[in-house]
């Protein structure tokens, strides 16, 4: 007898995450260059995607930090 057999009830929960998560990369795109790339080997990759996102997050903290009236977040010198 399965133990695990999937009925299906959480087919909303999958579908809901997988647009956060669309739409995360689509912003990525807009805001942080990561479509922006040319590159020949997968390290060279892997830095860009990396950079980019690390930029993404701290725009959405400079955003939140600004919506709610505070000082942006520092940026080492």
């Amino acid at each position: 007898m399965p133990v695990n057999v999937p009925d299906g009830s959480d087919t909303g929960v999958t579908a809901g995450s997988r647009w956060h998560i669309e739409e995360t990369i689509q912003q990525a795109k807009g805001e942080a260059g990561l479509d922006q790339y040319q590159v020949r080997t997968w390290q060279a990759w892997y830095a860009h995607i990396t950079l980019s996102m690390l930029a993404l997050a701290w725009l959405a903290a400079s955003k939140a930090q600004a919506e709610k009236g505070g000082p942006a977040p520092a940026t080492p010198a």
